[in-house]
């Protein structure tokens, strides 16, 4: 029963860290100037197409760049279409 304890006691640790931190995140957020903002957004767009890609390479580990560019436009499309409520067809 001792590590079950344990076990709680470092996961209220760990949630708590994570809690301090994205507090500071959203304190370093507001801080920042528009034009910095804009920026971080567009970092933030390639982080997470760069992420997408390794996630299509790992599905489709035989597509060369361009399907997996391809793939990724399809992904983006459909995030759209999903976004405007058109997600049912593409027609």
């Amino acid at each position: 029963m001792q590590q079950n304890f344990s076990t709680l006691r470092k996961m209220d640790d760990i949630q708590a860290l994570a809690d301090a931190i994205f507090r500071e995140k959203i304190l370093r957020a507001r801080a920042m100037d528009p034009g910095e903002k804009l920026s971080a957004g567009g970092r933030l767009f390639q982080f997470a197409c760069n992420i997408t890609r390794a996630g299509i390479r790992h599905q489709f580990p035989d597509a060369d760049g361009a399907e997996v560019e391809r793939i990724l436009a399809d992904r983006l499309a459909l995030a759209k279409r999903m976004e405007i409520g058109q997600w049912k067809s593409k027609t």
